[in-house]
């Protein structure tokens, strides 16, 4: 199970949001999801379309107590036949009072515990935090592999993402616990010359922390929220659906570069020198282009040499690879977002059910 903490000490940046739809697009992609609500709030339980005040029990019952992590699988509330939900309550709140006569060690390791217990396999669980970097989001980065941290497009959202980072970097190096920490664009509004200023000084202060998925303001992110259910079962083709299905691909793309590598390699690799192999995207409308796929562990453009041309008022991009003989997926990654190669017609389905173009080197 990959367990994701999504973290930032700002309110109103699209954390709760990111949890909840992101948990959708996963689970439409076919991944069993946990939602693991650590926020007093409760606002990952209302987004999907829980109410804490009705719920026998909660997260507090299973993390006031070190006896009472065996309860965890007694208080989840199926929401989906894929995606289950571990509720807060606003009683969550006074945890951190209760847990702080307790060692620092003991206190920090509630969750992770009481996720040891869990009686279900799950692909991914999805931590909603806090806003603030208290004992409750010490415990969901103590649990979790791997950090989203949502960034709201704006000068001062950059500076304070800065100073949480910092924070991590501090709590790891006492925990002893690495974490892979990625930002996510959110609240973005391309029509505006200061979104779009914004979002290329945090892909330039960021660099490869920064998702490609970029998340568009969409009024149907909160009309699902209100529903109660993810983006994508209320609005299948709206851009917060898009938005969150490329996120989705991105973050199950990661584990497919670890674990599912689909190289074919043909005969003695050692033996065969790689070929040069150039392929072409062509949009008039486009103003960033890069490529991902298994030849370079899906990170855009990761050991790859561009090139972009005009061809009258056409862009054309030209990405060099140098790969040796097989089978390779692929996909660009176009002003954010993910697309297949519109002219390779050979696609196939990838191991979480993406769509991915298919290079063969001979």
């Amino acid at each position: 199970m990959r367990t994701i903490a999504i973290v930032n000490q700002k309110g109103g940046c699209g954390k709760t949001t990111t949890v909840v739809n992101l948990a959708g697009s996963l689970a439409a992609d076919g991944a069993r999801v946990l939602v693991i609500d650590m926020d007093p709030q409760a606002h990952a339980t209302l987004a999907l379309g829980i109410d804490p005040e009705m719920t026998e029990a909660n997260l507090y019952e299973v993390l006031a107590d070190e006896d009472g992590r065996a309860l965890v699988n007694e208080i989840l509330v199926e929401v989906d036949p894929r995606i289950e939900v571990a509720p807060s309550g606003i009683v969550l709140s006074a945890l951190e009072q209760k847990l702080a006569a307790e060692q620092a060690e003991a206190r920090t390791e509630r969750l992770v515990g009481a996720l040891g217990q869990l009686a279900r396999p799950y692909d991914f669980a999805l931590i909603d935090c806090p806003p603030n970097v208290g004992l409750l989001t010490f415990n969901a980065l103590r649990a979790a592999q791997e950090v989203i941290v949502p960034l709201e497009a704006s000068h001062f959202a950059i500076h304070g993402v800065q100073k949480l980072l910092e924070t991590i970097a501090l709590l790891t190096e006492r925990l002893g616990h690495d974490l892979d920490v990625r930002i996510l664009p959110t609240l973005y509004d391309g029509r505006t010359r200061f979104a779009r200023e914004t979002l290329a000084e945090i892909r330039g202060l960021f660099g490869d922390m920064c998702f490609d998925a970029v998340i568009r303001q969409n009024v149907k992110l909160r009309e699902a929220a209100r529903r109660g259910v993810p983006v994508v079962s209320y609005a299948p083709s709206a851009n917060g659906t898009a938005d969150y299905g490329a996120l989705a691909f991105e973050v199950a793309a990661a584990s497919a570069a670890e674990l599912t590598p689909t190289l074919q390699v043909v005969g003695d690799a050692e033996e065969i020198e790689p070929r040069r192999v150039v392929v072409s995207f062509r949009d008039p409308g486009a103003q960033d282009v890069r490529i991902a796929g298994d030849f370079n562990g899906w990170i855009p453009d990761k050991d790859v040499q561009s090139e972009v041309s005009s061809d009258g008022s056409t862009r054309v991009w030209r990405k060099i690879l140098c790969l040796s003989p097989g089978t390779y997926h692929y996909r660009y990654v176009v002003d954010g977002r993910w697309r297949e190669d519109p002219d390779n017609p050979r696609v196939e389905t990838g191991p979480v059910g993406e769509r991915n173009s298919v290079l063969v080197v001979q």
